[in-house]
């Protein structure tokens, strides 16, 4: 029996998947000392648990490599400085699997509407629900094994939806696309396409929400961009939502505003550039 927690166990396994198979197998035949033979990486998986004494010691061994454990953890929405210490990343895993206040999250924006019938009790819980819904969402499209693609598409969109994509990577490009199918194979082509990871800072800098008498809510995010194991740069995304009322009065995304900038100072982490007014301003061009 794993000496290992239910919380540490799910970590583990989506963790561990991550590795490639050459590195499974290698530390499968440590943590066994090479008495258990495996000829799957999910069979190693299963016996690097099982063998493991604890979560921490699993964690410190020399075959998860510390960009590993920052790809899991980005991927669990927690924004970490891209330049952090194997030991920090290792020490803020364990308080992300036994903090025992971790919110479940959403599937669908219906279930962050359900969750508050109002929808603007609090903005701020709002924008941050409605944020690890979303990139939670897109990062599940990324081809990298061991994740289950969600069920991304169209119907999280007005019709009329508007993205405005903005990259100063280099040269600076500035692209638009209009309608719910169009906007949603562009922003899955980022992630499925381009293999990118989008890593939210949900802190109050990383994120800002205000709302309109007239029933938009804009939540404005920033966070970095990664690519397997290396930040490429940071992003700032404004999302305008509007409740659907032909659909259950669900939030839809009505404006998607993404800036893209290319290598930044790696101490520190982004934080939202927009006031009020820029933000109010985007939604009126």
């Amino acid at each position: 029996m794993s000496a290992l927690s239910e919380k540490e166990l799910n970590g583990c396994r989506t963790l561990l998947a991550l590795l490639s198979a050459g590195d499974l197998l290698a530390l499968s035949d440590t943590v066994t000392n090479r008495l258990v033979c495996v000829e799957s990486p999910r069979e190693a998986i299963e016996a690097i648990i099982a063998y493991s004494q604890s979560a921490e010691e699993l964690l410190k061994r020399r075959r998860v490599h510390r960009e590993v454990i920052f790809k899991y953890l980005a991927k669990e929405g927690v924004v970490v400085p891209p330049n952090i210490e194997k030991h920090q990343l290792v020490k803020r895993t364990l308080e992300l699997w036994s903090s025992g206040n971790v919110v479940p999250l959403p599937n669908a924006l219906s279930d962050i509407s359900a969750s508050r019938p109002d929808g603007l009790a609090d903005l701020t819980a709002l924008g941050r629900e409605f944020c690890q819904w979303f990139f939670h969402l897109l990062n599940s499209l990324n081809p990298a094994p061991g994740q289950p693609v969600q069920e991304w598409g169209p119907q999280h969109f007005w019709g009329d939806v508007r993205l405005l994509l903005l990259s100063h990577t280099g040269e600076q490009q500035r692209d638009e696309y209009h309608g719910a199918e169009l906007v949603s194979r562009r922003l899955s082509a980022l992630v499925w396409e381009e293999k990118l990871t989008f890593c939210p800072n949900l802190e109050h800098s990383g994120l800002k929400c205000l709302s309109t008498p007239h029933g938009l809510v804009l939540v404005a995010v920033a966070g970095t961009i990664h690519r397997e194991n290396v930040c490429l740069g940071i992003f700032e995304e404004v999302f305008g939502l509007i409740r659907d009322p032909l659909d259950g009065n669900r939030w839809k995304i009505k404006l998607v505003h993404l800036k893209i900038k290319g290598q930044i100072g790696r101490e520190q982490l982004p934080v939202v550039t927009y006031d009020s007014n820029d933000l109010l301003q985007l939604f009126t061009k």
